[in-house]
Formats: C-alpha cells, sequence, structure tokens
C-alpha cells in the first residue's frame, strides 16, 4: 500500500446551544478533518485545535501549517504507511501534537480499513459498549443549568460533568446535589483557580463528586499536588498531561489520582496508548476526555476508550448533545440504556458524508504524492 493523496479540509459546525467554560463561551466549532487515501480507501483523522489559542497554544491555523509544511511532506518524502512510523519520524518536530494526531488518526483508520478491522481490535480494545458521561457549560443562571441536566438525565446519561469558575462553583453543584444526590457527578475547571483559593475548592468535598478536574493551570503539577494531599474528591488532570513523562511526573508527585486522556492533547494514539498502559500498571483509572469532536473524531474516541483501563465514562455523549447534523452516518447514539456501542465496522465503523463536510468546509487543500 501507498500513500497517493492527503486533504485537508477545515470546517465550521454551529452548535446546538452555546458552550461555556472557564476560558470563554463558544456558538460552534472550526476544525480541520484530514483525509489520507491509498488502494481506494480513505482514511479519516479530525485535528482538535481550536481556532483561538485558549485550551491549547495550537490553533487551526498553526495546525494546517504544521501539516502542509512539515507533517505531509513528512509523511511523501519517507514514504510513511504505518501510524507507528509516523508516530516515531514526527516526534523530530516539537510540539504540536493536536496536529500529529490529526494525521496519526487518519493512518489508524487507513490500516484498520485495509485490514477490514474495527480500530479496538487493533488498539486491544475489550469493552464494545461504553457508559458515556455528558458535559454541561456554564450557563447564564442555575435555573437553565438545572433544565439541561434534567433533561440529560431523561435521555440516559448516567454521569454529568459541569464546568466550574470562581463564582460558579459552590452553588451550581449543592443544587445539583438537591435535586440529584445520587447522581455521578463530577466539575472540570480547566485551570480557573490558583493555590490562593484551595480553601474554597476544599469545600466542595462536600458534594461527593467523582473528581475535580484540572483545578490549577497546566505547567502547577506541585500545587495540584499540595490540593490533592488536603481533599477527599480525587483530582483528575487533563491539560497538565502532555506525554507519558508528564504522567510519570504527575503520578510520582501525588498530583493526580485520574488522567484524563485526549487523543489530540497527548499527539496521537501511540503515545494515549502508553499513557493508559503506564496507568493501568500502576492502578490510576483513565478516562477519555472530549473536544466537542465531529462525527469523526467521536468514532476515534470510542475506540480509544473500549481500552480496559477506561474505568470512568467518558465526555462521549451522541451527535445531537452538540450539532443539529452531524458529518457521519449513522450519527453516535445513546441505546435504550444509556449506553454508546463501539462501532464494528472497518475503521472508525462510521461514514463520513461528503456532501455535509463540503457543506461545512471553509478551506480546502489536496497534496498528492507526485508532487514530493
Amino acid at each position: 500500500m501507498k500513500i497517493e493523496q492527503v486533504e485537508l479540509s477545515l470546517l465550521y459546525l454551529p452548535y446546538v446551544h452555546p458552550f461555556e467554560t472557564s476560558l470563554g463561551r463558544e456558538e460552534g466549532r472550526t476544525f480541520i478533518i484530514v483525509q489520507v487515501y491509498a488502494d481506494g480507501l480513505c482514511g479519516y483523522g479530525e485535528v482538535v485545535a481550536s481556532q483561538a489559542p485558549f485550551y491549547s497554544y495550537e490553533t487551526t491555523q498553526t495546525a494546517w501549517y504544521l501539516l502542509e509544511e512539515f507533517l505531509i511532506p513528512l509523511l511523501f518524502n519517507q514514504k510513511i504507511i504505518e501510524p507507528e512510523h509516523f508516530y516515531r519520524a514526527a516526534q523530530k518536530f516539537r510540539g504540536h501534537p493536536m496536529a500529529k494526531a490529526g494525521l496519526e488518526l487518519a493512518l489508524w483508520d487507513l490500516k484498520a480499513k485495509a485490514m477490514g478491522l474495527p480500530l479496538y481490535q487493533l488498539y486491544g480494545g475489550t469493552q464494545k459498549e461504553i457508559t458515556p458521561g455528558v458535559s454541561c457549560g456554564i450557563e447564564d443562571s442555575l435555573e437553565e443549568l438545572l433544565r439541561q441536566v434534567e433533561g440529560y438525565v431523561k435521555e440516559g446519561y448516567k454521569r454529568v460533568k459541569i464546568k466550574i469558575k470562581p463564582g460558579w462553583d459552590r452553588e451550581p453543584c449543592h443544587l445539583l446535589r438537591k435535586h440529584f444526590p445520587d447522581l455521578p457527578l463530577q466539575v472540570d475547571a480547566n485551570g480557573a483557580y490558583r493555590i490562593e483559593d484551595k480553601e474554597r475548592l476544599k469545600e466542595l468535598d462536600e458534594f461527593c463528586l467523582l473528581m475535580l478536574e484540572q483545578p490549577f493551570p497546566p505547567y502547577d503539577l506541585w500545587d495540584h499536588s499540595r490540593l490533592a494531599s488536603e481533599m477527599a474528591t480525587p483530582i483528575c488532570l487533563d491539560e497538565s498531561i502532555l506525554n507519558l513523562d508528564s504522567v510519570r511526573q504527575a503520578y510520582e508527585m501525588g498530583a493526580c489520582r485520574i488522567i484524563n486522556i485526549k487523543v489530540g492533547r497527548v499527539g496521537g494514539i501511540c503515545e494515549a496508548r502508553k499513557i493508559h498502559d503506564y496507568s493501568q500498571v500502576h492502578d490510576m483509572p483513565v478516562w477519555c476526555g472530549g473536544m466537542l469532536e465531529s462525527g469523526i473524531g467521536r468514532a476515534h474516541n470510542l475506540h480509544l476508550a473500549s481500552l480496559p483501563n477506561f474505568l470512568y465514562p467518558p465526555d462521549l455523549s451522541a451527535s445531537r448533545r452538540y450539532y443539529a447534523e452531524d458529518i457521519i452516518e449513522p450519527p453516535v447514539e445513546l441505546t435504550k440504556d444509556g449506553t454508546i456501542l463501539v462501532p464494528e465496522g472497518p475503521g472508525i465503523g462510521v461514514n463520513p458524508v461528503e456532501e455535509r463536510i463540503k457543506r461545512a468546509t471553509l478551506r480546502q487543500a489536496v497534496f498528492k504524492a507526485s508532487s514530493y
């Protein structure tokens, strides 16, 4: 098999409801789809970088540049086919994990399709049915948050995560605990607090949360370890986890008890599996966080979340949670039991709808092997 062509498409999809975190408020999502062609097959990947550098320094613009100027030429010039080979070769370029992950994901999808296997079988996944959670943004009022959570619980979601920030933390937790005393509930700060807020954060222990996710900025493993030693609620790290080394450091410092694995943030499936395996050996559970992906990225995440140490519900809710019309068929949906089935078809196991992709496309570029 030889890679013949790579396509990049910059898309925009509006949300069905604005999504707000401590980093800001968004009405929709701009992202990149990567398509890799070989032997009549097409592998799909998704670059989860946002339009603005809030969650990460990476943006759609920087990711496009890295792919066009460095990563796609690397693929063609070294005649790379295997995703593991690409992962090792791309290490010479410092940083930019989301750009790397988008292309690596497309290569994994292509490889699995060529073998006629669903991706989870290549990864060693064992869970064919996953119980997902749903993520709620910061709302304009507590009443609106309660209305949303009530709706999600009725739909069948068995775990709810809410975004918090200074001034929006105790009150929403108290409200939800009052109405849903037994609902598995977790909170995510996206690094909005500082060590000076420690006593305020410790008050969240009274709400019996599954976890407190990323209370301090990404660089601050030390203060996370200080907080973790004083809270009953487990600390989970997200933005702080960039690779296996950061997981080892966090574990050895006692900075967290749970790891959120986002394939884009850590640079691809190869690194994500290393993190999974290390965490499993050290009895540290992991779960799969979401970046409000389209159905392509969501399907990739489902296959990753099938690995055995993914022990907490992932942020992999149904397509209609975010988008009125996803770019795949069939859409990701909840079963009557509130679960999502890991796709069994070859590769990602869902079908990207080219007409919908074209309608949402803002920019496109085609790169052919014959040009390199």
